[in-house]
């Protein structure tokens, strides 16, 4: 008797097929080979994206410009999601927090997204260059003081530096005092590793931020979203925030993590800038990368495949960015061509500042661990099986342990300069305590309080 075809061995389109399920270990461990089938049905193709949970997923480049770009025909506001009004999406459903509808700029069209989305940019545009990239060196100069000073000269850098430091970076940003800030660092990282209740914890932690700046506004970026000419409300200023949050610090994590491994990795080219690493980064393994939920307005066609109208049409970045179509003339295009960052309409706010974080993220760890290397050859790493992000699940390294702390040095000088003052354990997403490695008591309170404190030399 005939064996039944492997699902990858079925042919495309067959009704056998199904499906093409984007999520789980297969997927996490190879999307390259999920995306080579997809383009099998043309510029986008019908797709699981979570247990049944269908969407059209574009992974043309072409494909994906012209939705993006076409917010006539496509438009973001999920409540016209067809499925979810129909009662067909699971309760509970991990596609639920990533494509249920929000009151912020990212699943708003027309005005109300022009309003919002002014509010962010114009804010965003306020932030001083020089200044974040001083946020950034001191939020990764006091990671690194974390767990430099261990004897064993190892780390996991995923846990401990390129998760936490967005964090911190954001809280800077945002103006939280310690308590607040420790709260917010809890509450989103909770929300990205499923912890119960933790909405409600970054909620009531942005509510008091926010009520806080309305008794004593300040130079930070949350003041300056409540006194946009927008005049967005306390509950616009705080869906803002979360997406900011949401759409930023994971995203950060995921391009750290990658720039550096590629840097540091066995098939690195000597001698190339870290913005290399980056760019490289952005165009083969986008951060985010399948996302951009858009309804059609009326059926529209994309190739061979009608798709009704209020029907999901993600985006893959990563698929668009690898369209071969595309890499046979890549060399010509701009090194900012790549989609990872979106396009049209809804392209990211940030996309600058998250550049310049990322450089300055990998710069950083690079100056103050010269022989820092990989534990495991690239091409070992394990990669998160979530269809939304392309994000490393662990980066283990290793570099020679520094010598005992005497004492905070100003963010950016390099290794070779005065020690950092150390702390004994890590911040909450940083792994286990290292205890007995003589590193000085450890201050009490979350991650953003013990970073305070250190910038004070406390």
């Amino acid at each position: 008797m005939q064996q039944p075809l492997e699902p990858m061995e079925i042919p495309p389109g067959c009704p056998a097929h199904g499906n093409v399920q984007m999520y789980g270990p297969s997927f996490g461990a190879d999307p390259e080979s999920h995306y080579a089938q997809l383009r099998h049905y043309g510029p986008s193709a019908p797709v699981d994206i979570a247990p049944d949970v269908q969407a059209e997923l574009v992974t043309s480049y072409d494909a994906a410009l012209y939705v993006l770009q076409n917010p006539a025909s496509f438009v973001r506001d999920s409540r016209r999601w067809n499925a979810l009004n129909e009662g067909r999406v699971p309760a509970g459903s991990p596609a639920l927090p990533m494509m249920g509808y929000r009151p912020n700029a990212l699943f708003s069209d027309g005005a109300a997204h022009a309003r919002l989305r002014g509010a962010v940019t114009d804010s965003l545009a306020t932030v001083n260059e020089h200044q974040l990239i001083r946020q950034t060196q001191q939020s990764a100069n006091y990671l690194i003081s974390q767990f430099s000073t261990d004897i064993r000269g190892q780390a996991e850098l995923m846990a401990e530096y390129a998760q936490p430091l967005p964090l911190l970076v954001f809280s800077e940003l945002f103006g939280c005092p310690p308590e607040i800030g420790d709260r917010v660092i809890a509450g989103i990282s909770g929300i990205f590793e499923g912890t119960p209740g933790a909405d409600e914890v970054l909620g009531g932690a942005l509510t008091e931020l926010i009520a806080l700046k309305r008794r004593r506004p300040k130079d930070d970026l949350t003041t300056r979203l409540m006194e946009h000419p927008a005049q967005l409300s306390d509950e616009e200023v705080l869906h803002q925030l979360v997406t900011l949050l949401s759409g930023g610090t994971a995203p950060l994590a995921a391009a750290i993590g990658t720039s550096s491994a590629l840097y540091l990795g066995e098939d690195w080219q000597v001698g190339l800038p870290v913005e290399d690493a980056v760019s490289q980064t952005l165009w083969n393994y986008a951060p985010i990368a399948n996302y951009a939920a858009h309804y059609p307005t009326h059926d529209v066609e994309l190739g061979d495949r009608v798709v009704r109208a209020n029907d999901p049409v993600l985006i893959s970045f990563a698929a668009a960015n690898t369209d071969p179509k595309l890499t046979e003339h890549r060399e010509q295009l701009s090194a900012k061509a790549h989609l990872a960052f979106g396009a049209g309409p809804h392209a990211c706010p940030a996309k600058d500042p998250a550049f310049m974080i990322t450089v300055t993220a990998v710069e950083t760890l690079l100056n103050q661990l010269l022989d820092v290397e990989m534990r495991v050859p690239f091409k070992s790493l394990t990669w998160a099986p979530s269809p939304w992000s392309r994000t490393l699940v662990t980066l283990p390294i290793r570099f020679t342990p520094r010598a005992a702390p005497q004492g905070p040095k100003p963010a950016g000088t390099n290794a070779g300069q005065t020690s950092q003052q150390q702390t004994a354990v890590s911040s909450p997403a940083a792994g286990p305590s290292r205890t007995g490695t003589g590193a000085a008591p450890q201050p009490k309170g979350g991650l953003f309080s013990r970073f305070l404190a250190w910038t004070r030399g406390e």
